[in-house]
């Protein structure tokens, strides 16, 4: 056992100790050895339980402990599982502060140390504030390595603060961490109480909705922007205006399979225009791409063969996919070495510009018949190869003046309309149904495996998202997610109700946020929320205190809306409502002051306005101003603005809601947006 400590109130400066072998089952004084875990079916995902044990992570050791008194005053102790390269780090706050729960992050992460994945959420100091001690491993591989962390945190915690009670615990997660939040509430019991996945998505999302975004990459740069202004407020309304007849049909695709169509104002995001890169190469595709080619080799040759597919379809659509195709053979003219005679570029017959802007393969025949593929980029004229690293060497041997190089972009035209194919066998990918005929039949040729849920279950540990939660879960969910799409987050849904388990379930949709974060000023940070969801989920499981209704919202063509009243829309999120006429577009001359007038609700049970936040240019300059109208729980605010030059300015009143006035945290936010036309 570790040594008793001394009074927590009052930390020490500095406490190691050597590394020590800490299994759970002696922490526990058992006189009979825990069982194994096991699979709850054959073949299933381990079933981890409170009293078994995880006979891959068997053996926690600490690798040291020290008292800290930043960013909060807390002991911090470190180890890692024996046998393994799993790491987990532990961080107590004082014990006048610990309420009998901890929290544990399980994101996908490469460090166990909370302060570097998350350094800019206060993610120990809001742990400390609402009681809890917090958890954090390397992750990796599913949910079981967390399990094992999160049983051994509640031995260390109960030693160090000589507690016999119950400890309660709650995970959370989000994108890829989702995953795992939802494949541990499912395979396990009494390890958790609760958890709050967020920015969900569904065994399907991955890689098809990067693909589709790489499709509208292809396609739609170039009239993004239109479509971007049509969205916007006070736009058209109309993002299909002015579109031929290719464009229309992958608008209409990518809007079916869930890109939210608000996201379109961030369209360089959306399209992978921005951060430099190919936008339908790997950045475009993020590596997925690679992925598919391993699984699936001969999708391209069937792409551009094959009939149902787009690379043989005689449409809008195939005819333009086809004139972006490069697929030539050259001969080297030069080669160019460093002084060690590796090669390090070389020069070849020009090449027909890629005109699609997308990546490029390189295929070198070597001496021995066989085909290598090299790894490098082709310069803008067309006439150079500068070779990147992890080149085998058998194909640098190959390159010799002479020697021929085959350059395509067969693959990177094809993976974008991937989706087409991958249409889910298991029911209520509704999404999906775009692609099947009246009949439920796919209308396009299919492969000969889903690769989502393939790639998924790596990530959740084996999860089947079967809806069978052991504990309380609130889901948390951005409606300008274009990552992971909104719908996603009724899908799982869903599957918790069919389950039988929707007493046990909230889904809250979070307006004007998407999944990053507050990137931009047309964004919301979405932490208060998430802090809020995990203060609801430990009063739900604790005390049985019923959280707020879930976000009421419909569901069309892949599309997520919500009601624009609070009251109507529920969930935790204010809502900020103009009143200017019923109209989100003003016009005004320089000079002439503008009024804005607004007013703010929160759901029932949600809390109080704290905060209201002006910023009307649009640059994202928010000013503080205070409120003092409030009736019948709805605040009334007015701001008058006089532009001084002619343009187009998206005023945006940003709106801060609080169980707890006085607390740091838990700040839920929205925004108001209105364009003004000022000439």
């Amino acid at each position: 056992m570790i040594g008793r400590r001394p009074a927590k109130s009052a930390l020490p400066a500095v406490i190691t100790t050597a590394a020590v072998v800490l299994a759970v089952v002696s922490a526990t004084a058992s006189a009979q050895p825990a069982p194994e875990c096991v699979p709850a079916t054959p073949g299933g995902p381990m079933w981890v339980t409170a009293e078994c044990v995880d006979p891959h992570y068997a053996h926690p050791v600490i690798d040291g402990e020290v008292d800290l008194t930043t960013p909060i005053a807390h002991r911090k102790v470190t180890g890692h599982f024996e046998g393994t390269d799993k790491r987990f780090a532990i961080y107590l706050p004082p014990a006048d502060q610990w309420q009998g729960r901890f929290y544990h992050s399980v994101y996908p992460l490469d460090d166990e140390n909370v302060e570097n994945n998350i350094s800019e959420e206060p993610v120990l100091a809001f742990g400390a504030a609402a009681g809890a001690y917090t958890v954090q491993t390397n992750g990796g591989g599913g949910y079981r390595v967390d399990a094992a962390a999160a049983k051994f945190a509640k031995t260390v915690a109960a030693d160090y603060y000589e507690h016999t009670g119950r400890i309660y615990g709650y995970n959370w997660g989000g994108s890829g961490g989702s995953f795992q939040t939802t494949g541990a509430m499912e395979n396990t019991s009494g390890v958790w109480d609760g958890g709050v996945p967020f920015i969900l998505g569904s065994p399907q999302a991955i890689p098809n909705f990067f693909f589709i975004r790489a499709l509208g990459s292809l396609v739609l740069a170039d009239v993004a922007s239109a479509i971007a202004d049509a969205v916007a407020p006070g736009g058209s309304g109309d993002p299909y205006a002015g579109l031929d007849a290719a464009q229309r049909t992958v608008l209409t695709e990518m809007t079916k399979l869930g890109v939210p169509l608000r996201a379109w104002e961030d369209y360089e995001y959306l399209l992978g225009l921005s951060g430099g890169g190919t936008p339908a190469g790997p950045v475009g595709l993020l590596g997925f791409g690679t992925q598919v080619r391993l699984m699936d080799q001969n999708y391209a040759d069937d792409f551009w063969s094959q009939p149902g597919y787009l690379g043989t379809e005689q449409s809008p659509l195939g005819d333009l996919l086809r004139s972006k195709k490069v697929d030539q053979q050259v001969a080297i003219t030069q080669v160019r070495r460093d002084g060690g005679g590796t090669p390090t570029s070389l020069t070849v017959d020009d090449v027909a510009l890629n005109p699609a802007g997308t990546a490029l393969d390189f295929t070198v025949h070597t001496a021995d018949g066989a085909n290598g593929t090299l790894n490098g980029t082709l310069d803008a004229a067309g006439t150079t190869i500068a070779l990147t690293d992890g080149n085998p060497p058998e194909v640098l041997a190959a390159l010799e003046v002479g020697a021929k190089i085959r350059i395509d972009n067969r693959w990177w035209l094809a993976l974008p309309s991937y989706p087409r194919h991958q249409v889910p066998a298991r029911a209520g990918s509704y999404a999906f149904d775009q692609y099947r005929d009246a009949d439920g039949t796919p209308r396009y040729p299919q492969r000969p495996m889903e690769i989502g849920p393939a790639i998924s279950q790596n990530v959740t540990g084996g999860g089947t998202w079967n809806g069978k939660i052991n504990g309380k879960v609130i889901a948390v969910c951005n409606l300008l997610d274009a990552d992971a799409f909104p719908w996603d987050c009724d899908w799982y849904a869903e599957q918790v109700r069919a389950a039988g388990n929707a007493d046990s379930f909230r889904l809250l949709y979070n307006d004007n946020a998407d999944h990053i974060g507050a990137r931009t000023s047309r964004l919301v940070n979405y932490f208060g929320i998430l802090q809020q969801a995990l203060r609801d989920v430990a009063a739900w499981a604790e005390t049985g205190e019923q959280p707020p209704k879930s976000t009421a919202y419909d569901v069309r063509d892949g599309q997520i809306t919500v009601p624009d009243n609070a009251q109507a829309r529920k969930g935790i999120q204010p809502v900020a409502e103009w009143e200017i006429g019923g109209d989100d577009r003003i016009g005004a001359a320089v000079g002439q002051p503008v009024d804005l007038d607004a007013k703010i609700q929160v759901p029932p049970g949600a809390g109080e306005i704290t905060a209201t936040e002006w910023d009307f240019t649009g640059a994202g300059d928010f000013v503080d101003r205070p409120f003092d109208r409030k009736e019948h729980g709805t605040v009334h605010v007015a701001q008058t603005f006089t532009y001084d030059r002619p343009g187009t300015y998206f005023a945006a009143l940003r709106v801060t809601s609080q169980r707890d006035p006085d607390s740091a945290f838990e700040k839920v936010r929205n925004l108001a947006r209105v364009r003004v036309v000022v000439r």
